[in-house]
């Protein structure tokens, strides 16, 4: 089992909810339109819930926008989000509270946020930009079938 920390993007969902369930393996398994923070994060058992409330607590809520459809190669179609700098910086900063939790586990050098429509390329016919708020770290963890909302903390305005 395993946990992730990412930012909720209910915004989106009105436009890319059917996408995502239709081609989005997780958006079926119960994780909502997210740019993530930390993946794959602690093992359930190993959360410090505390610690993650404290280093929320550091970090300020934020405007932003999802500005364009854009492509990882043939594999994923994901919106990009104007400013980016606020969750780069934030990702980084989760890395440095936990070090051994690289963000997608070291596999990518670059930190790219987005929030995944599919995994494959699709042309997409979205009206953008999408005015989005960054209010919340959700702490998600896996279950058996499907991912679950552990906890919500709030980013401070």
């Amino acid at each position: 089992m395993r946990t992730a920390l990412v930012i909720p993007i209910p915004e989106a969902e009105p436009q890319i909810g059917a996408l995502r369930l239709a081609h989005d393996p997780v958006a079926a398994e119960g994780v909502p339109a997210h740019v993530t923070v930390l993946f794959p994060f602690a093992q359930p058992a190993d959360v410090d819930e505390a610690a993650i409330e404290a280093f929320v607590a550091q970090h300020r809520a934020f405007d932003f926008q999802l500005v364009a459809v854009r492509y990882f190669d043939d594999t994923i179609t994901y919106l990009a989000p104007e400013p980016s700098a606020p969750f780069v910086a934030l990702t980084r900063a989760a890395w440095a509270r936990w070090p051994e939790f690289p963000p997608y586990g070291g596999a990518h050098r670059d930190i790219i946020p987005h929030v995944t429509v599919a995994h494959e390329r699709l042309a997409l016919d979205l009206t953008l930009p999408i005015a989005c708020r960054a209010r919340e770290v959700f702490l998600l963890e896996e279950g058996d079938v499907r991912w679950r909302l552990r906890r919500a903390f709030p980013l401070p305005t």
